[in-house]
């Protein structure tokens, strides 16, 4: 019988959010619908996430937007976002994440969207993690 939860334990995905400090660091969490990734390379310095749906993917939009829901709720948005691997991947970059991070960090839930696509992030757990990306290799946000 631990034989079999063992090996489902080890099938199924980490509903954790993660964060993981090395030269590249990383904050990730994963739903039943969609991954958040974020990195942080120190010696650029730059910032990158990436929301990944499982099915449905992206749309060609002018903009993509993250709203944060809790205690301290942000919305913020960008027209400078890519789509790659068929759609299914919305990546955006910039040289800070403080609003992104401080959205992760103090609220609840995470939504992740365009105009016709949404993908929610619970934040049970996220504060931790992020506290350990934000110290990564002495990040600079902005």
């Amino acid at each position: 019988m631990r034989v079999v939860l063992l090996s489902l334990t080890l099938g199924t995905p980490a509903a954790a959010w993660e964060a993981t400090v090395g030269q590249i660091c990383t904050l990730s969490h994963m739903t039943d619908t969609a991954e958040i990734f974020l990195t942080y390379d120190p010696a650029k310095p730059l910032y990158t996430l990436s929301v990944t749906r499982k099915t449905e993917g992206w749309t060609n939009t002018p903009w993509f937007a993250m709203r944060f829901e809790g205690p301290n709720p942000i919305e913020i948005a960008t027209p400078h976002h890519v789509l790659s691997d068929g759609a299914s991947m919305l990546t955006v970059t910039d040289t800070g994440f403080g609003n992104v991070l401080d959205g992760l960090e103090y609220n609840l839930t995470a939504y992740a969207f365009t105009q016709d696509r949404v993908s929610e992030f619970p934040l049970d757990g996220a504060a931790p993690q992020v506290r350990i990306f934000r110290e990564c290799a002495g990040a600079q946000l902005s």
